[in-house]
């Protein structure tokens, strides 16, 4: 070890991906949230088209469902979120030069919806 050094040594992290979970789940969008102590990614599929509802307080169709179900659910601690941002920001960037794009598509989300909200 080198003299003055802390004493620690850098830390490599050795990933192993099971043979089961190497095709990944589909999801069509995420909807992130948090605790105090932990930041949340849901990953979801559509389970079919957008469909007309009504109101149940004055029975006027006001807004459409999109049904979704959860493909997978990732707990992360809080203080993770700074480098997965990082990360997301650079295989953005990266993903944007390689197919020459220069912003998202502006329709992202399933459907022609505007949001996953």
């Amino acid at each position: 070890m080198a003299e003055g050094s802390s004493g620690r040594l850098p830390v490599r992290v050795a990933l192993e991906l099971p043979a089961e979970q190497q095709a990944g789940v589909h999801a069509d969008f995420a909807r992130v949230w948090h605790t105090r102590e932990t930041v949340v990614l849901d990953f979801a599929a559509v389970k079919q088209p957008a469909r007309p509802t009504a109101n149940p307080e004055n029975g006027e169709v006001d807004h459409a469902v999109l049904e979704s179900r959860v493909t997978a659910r990732i707990r992360l601690p809080a203080e993770q979120i700074f480098p997965l941002i990082q990360a997301l920001r650079a295989q953005s960037d990266q993903w944007l030069a390689e197919t020459g794009r220069v912003e998202p598509p502006e329709n992202w989300f399933p459907n022609g919806q505007d949001s996953p909200s």
